[in-house]
């Protein structure tokens, strides 16, 4: 867009519409590791021992126009072509590449990511700007104001950002630093969803709340609509602050989602009872598990209701390094239906630019992160059942435990590589399996 500005053919000061782009290929490879046991009586979620490849390739539009005084409508088509480690299985809070979606394959998948309308109301109080970006139209902005949105879009549009651990197409790329491992947000088997959500900006402060739709069958695609019975609601504080000159911002965030879901002790109690409820004589949504001395949530699925609440905190220590941290506990009663398989969660690290040795635009990040299971959850899999990630018929349970280390090389505008590694400790959070290393590499492009 800068450029048509620089020939007078667009106005960056109060932008009526505006148009980018961005392909990101990544590219992993996980040598063999050592496992006791791989996929045992029948469970199938391990991750193979062997070495795998893996990629993903993405290509995303977006769209932006204004509408009408305040009202802005967004639209992102997006293409997905992809090769998971083992399936998408055998990993529990950090899968290795954030881009990996439970439906995607070899073959590119177009789909429609986001069609939205983002509406601002205008209170007064300090003048502000937005700067033209991607789903971000330019133009000034009130201090005092209420944005309510609504449409097709991803939960994370709006809650749970942070400066050094969000935007995985430029920094991390274990999906662990995308958000709380912990935190089952709301989404489609491609990470997106339908529905409402407002926010009100008043100075350092910022209330946020939504609710969206959930999907039918847990990690699936189709999502249900009937929002007043199945739903995922989630409520966010934000305050910004300034420390010792410095910018940083704090997040208390809650989710509470109502689905059609089962709760771990219920399907174990259910083959206690009846030895017929097993894994392998599942006849509604199930993860294909031949193990039929295993419980199995599909006998148990009856409306329930998941809570959360975790702490979101970024900090600039200096104009060129940043650090942040994230914990969430979630209650860890009933089965993962949207994100990742983890009940608690931990991530924090840092970001740092490369002006310390003369590439000022490059950047090297270092994060780790944890993430726990239930007592329920790991009785469940040690008797041999699985969930939407992991699984391995039984387990040595501790938690599973990462290191991610990447840099990011910005050799030409709109242009960045990164090369990532990964060690992974307790893979779906057992310890008769792994470690497990990754190297990744990144090339992303903007336009």
């Amino acid at each position: 867009m800068q450029a048509l500005a620089d020939q007078g053919w667009h106005d960056l000061d109060d932008e009526r519409w505006n148009a980018y782009a961005q392909a990101t290929y990544i590219s992993s490879w996980k040598p063999a590791f050592a496992a006791a046991y791989t996929n045992l009586n029948g469970t199938p979620h391990s991750l193979s021992p062997n070495a795998e490849r893996s990629f993903t390739g993405t290509f995303t539009a977006y769209f932006g126009l204004k509408a009408w005084s305040g009202g802005e409508i967004y639209l992102a088509p997006e293409m997905i072509s992809e090769l998971p480690l083992s399936d998408l299985k055998g990993l529990g809070g950090g899968i290795q590449n954030f881009e990996l979606q439970k439906t995607g394959s070899v073959s590119a998948t177009w789909y429609k990511s986001r069609f939205y309308l983002k509406q601002t109301f205008g209170f007064g109080g300090d003048d502000g700007r937005n700067e033209s970006a991607p789903l971000q139209l330019a133009g000034a902005l009130d201090s005092h104001r209420l944005v309510v949105t609504f449409g097709n879009l991803s939960v994370l549009d709006i809650f749970d950002k942070n400066r050094f651990s969000a935007d995985l197409r430029q920094q991390f790329l274990n999906m662990a630093f995308l958000s709380h491992a912990a935190y089952d947000f709301a989404a489609d088997a491609r990470g997106y969803s339908v529905g409402l959500a407002g926010e009100y900006y008043l100075g350092a402060w910022t209330l946020r709340l939504g609710r969206f739709a959930t999907p039918q069958n847990p990690n699936d695609l189709p999502l249900d609509f009937n929002v007043f019975n199945h739903y995922g609601d989630q409520l966010e504080i934000e305050h910004r602050h300034t420390l010792y000159g410095q910018d940083g911002a704090v997040r208390l965030l809650a989710y509470r989602n109502r689905e059609i879901m089962g709760r771990w002790d219920a399907a174990i109690a259910a083959l206690k009872d009846d030895p017929s409820k097993n894994a392998a004589a599942c006849g509604g949504f199930h993860y294909d598990s031949t193990n039929a001395g295993a419980p199995d949530l599909c006998w148990v699925r009856r409306p329930n209701v998941k809570t959360g609440i975790g702490i979101n905190i970024e900090q600039r220590l200096t104009g060129a390094i940043g650090i942040f941290l994230r914990g969430m506990v979630s209650d860890g009663q009933t089965e993962v239906y949207s994100y990742t398989s983890a009940d608690r969660s931990l991530s924090l690290g840092a970001a740092v630019d490369g002006e310390y040795w003369g590439r000022a635009r490059d950047t090297v990040g270092v994060g780790f992160a944890s993430s726990w299971l239930s007592a329920s959850h790991v009785d469940y899999l040690r008797l041999g059942g699985v969930d939407g990630f992991i699984g391995d018929g039984t387990i040595r349970y501790r938690p599973e435990q990462l290191v991610d280390v990447y840099y990011k090389f910005h050799p030409w505008p709109s242009v960045w590589l990164t090369a990532d590694y990964q060690h992974i400790a307790n893979p779906a959070y057992n310890a008769d399996r792994g470690p497990v290393d990754v190297y990744g590499l990144r090339a992303h492009f903007e336009f």
